[in-house]
């Protein structure tokens, strides 16, 4: 499992299209983690690209919410609380902020009260 990121990378490695070489950053970054100890080279903090910080987060959120053949899909509400108690852990403290900022929009949309923030 773990080679995937090395095999997608690679993939993708052989290109000039900016958005192949894009796409090879992040599979070669999505699984390392903001504290240094997750796979793929191993890397912390600024050293990982910001794309792969950025998609780390939501293929969490992604599995996490979704129905695998191991597990049942979380609620909504579990998975944005373990994105936040992995903030500066799992995950970039400054992506997490925006994407806890996104999800209090999308939550305030759902209840009628995003037209308000607009106005």
């Amino acid at each position: 499992m773990k080679r995937h990121t090395a095999i997608g990378a690679t993939l993708l490695s052989n290109s000039n299209s900016r958005t192949l070489m894009l796409a090879k950053d992040i599979a070669a970054s999505h699984h390392e983690r903001w504290d240094g100890t997750g796979y793929g080279s191993r890397l912390a903090g600024e050293a990982i690209p910001i794309c792969g910080r950025i998609v780390a987060v939501a293929d969490v959120f992604d599995a996490l919410t979704h129905q695998r053949p191991y597990k049942e899909a979380w609620p909504v509400d579990a998975a944005v609380a373990e994105i936040r108690a992995q903030r500066n852990r799992q995950f970039d403290p400054r992506v997490v902020d925006a994407f806890l900022e996104v999800q209090r929009e999308i939550d305030l949309s759902d209840t009628g009260e995003h037209q308000q923030l607009i106005a």
